[in-house]
C-alpha cells in the first residue's frame, strides 16, 4: 500500500484549507471529528456513496484539516486541530462556531 500525503503544518495553505471547509459534508466530517475525535472511515453515516466520501475524506487529509491512520484494512481519521491552530490561529474554531449557527 502507498503511503497517504499528510502536508507539513508549515506546508499548509489557507486556500486549500478554505475550499475543503467550503462543503457541507466535509464540515459536517469536521465537525464531527471535533466533537467525538478520532473515527474510522466507515463511521459517519453520511449520505454519499463510498467513493464519493473517499473523495471528501481525500479533500480534507490532502489540505491538511485530518489525519488518516491506516491499521489493517481500517482506515482512522482524526482531526488535526493544533496543526491548523499553529499555522492559522483561530480559523477552525471560528469556522465551528459558525456553522452551527445554521
Amino acid at each position: 500500500m502507498r503511503e497517504l500525503h499528510h502536508p507539513k503544518t508549515n506546508q499548509l495553505q489557507l486556500s486549500a484549507v478554505l475550499y475543503a471547509l467550503s462543503d457541507p459534508t466535509r464540515l459536517s466530517v469536521v465537525r464531527r471529528l471535533a466533537k467525538e475525535g478520532e473515527r474510522a472511515c466507515g463511521t459517519f453515516d453520511l449520505p454519499a456513496t463510498k467513493a464519493t466520501l473517499s473523495h471528501h475524506f481525500k479533500v480534507l487529509r490532502e489540505s491538511g484539516i485530518t489525519h488518516t491512520r491506516v491499521e489493517g484494512i481500517y482506515r482512522y481519521i482524526s482531526l488535526r486541530a493544533e496543526d491548523l491552530e499553529a499555522r492559522f490561529p483561530g480559523l477552525l474554531q471560528a469556522v465551528l462556531k459558525a456553522s452551527k449557527t445554521r
